[in-house]
């Protein structure tokens, strides 16, 4: 099947495509919107620019468009005219997206999918969280957070590689302090930097570290693909 992916450039929607692709599906372009800011409930807001040269490593295009609201309702709307798009130009099927748990957006999406006749194909739907991010650094994916909203994840998290020995860690900050282990909730936010989707992993050169005391961002102001 012929496939757009909703891609915010995170372990999540990159990982779907990974294993949609590895069901025998073809990606045949990566559908972004930069949300106005964080506040969005759709959208993920740290480095989508970024997310430019993950497009380029893995050698799919890119429709990319800005949003101008944080109003899920005008996002979503953004959403089905890029995605009309992609079907007009790339002849997609369905759409692959990278949610585990969230019916709030799984309806929404559905419901687009429903309005333009194509397919949501949700490879990591439900899976067991703990198994899930081992799975991800056993098949080579390398992500660092970008993003923390949660009590227990303070500003030494920002910018850092996972490893299977943070996963353990995670596991028992996220029983502590509640949070979801898969950050799906918005806890927390990641970026993909390599893995074998990959023909070039992303190497970042500068970036600054904002914190507040409670929440932070990492946003990645220079970064190239490494030859």
């Amino acid at each position: 099947m012929k496939l757009a992916s909703l891609f915010s450039g995170g372990k999540d929607s990159t990982y779907a495509i990974y294993k949609a692709r590895k069901a025998g599906h073809d990606i045949e372009c990566l559908v972004s919107i930069l949300p106005k800011s964080e506040e969005s409930h759709l959208l993920h807001y740290p480095n989508m620019i970024t997310t430019s040269l993950q497009a380029k490593s893995m050698k799919i295009p890119q429709i990319v468009s800005q949003s101008d609201t944080n109003d899920p309702k005008m996002e979503l709307d953004k959403l089905q005219i890029l995605l009309e798009q992609a079907k007009k130009n790339f002849g997609i099927d369905g759409i692959v997206h990278g949610g585990l748990f969230s019916d709030y957006q799984r309806m929404r999406f559905e419901r687009i999918g429903n309005n333009l006749d194509l397919k949501i194909i949700s490879p990591l739907w439900h899976i067991d969280q703990k198994n899930y991010m081992q799975e991800l650094l056993e098949s080579k994916f390398k992500f660092i957070i970008t993003s923390v909203t949660s009590a227990g994840l303070d500003q030494t998290w920002l910018g850092k590689e996972i490893t299977l020995e943070d996963v353990e860690s995670l596991v028992k900050l996220s029983v502590k302090h509640g949070f979801n282990l898969t950050f799906e909730g918005g806890e927390a936010e990641t970026f993909v930097i390599d893995c074998p989707l990959f023909y070039s992993p992303v190497r970042v050169l500068q970036a600054n570290k904002i914190w507040d005391g409670y929440r932070g961002r990492f946003e990645i102001t220079e970064a190239v693909l490494e030859k």
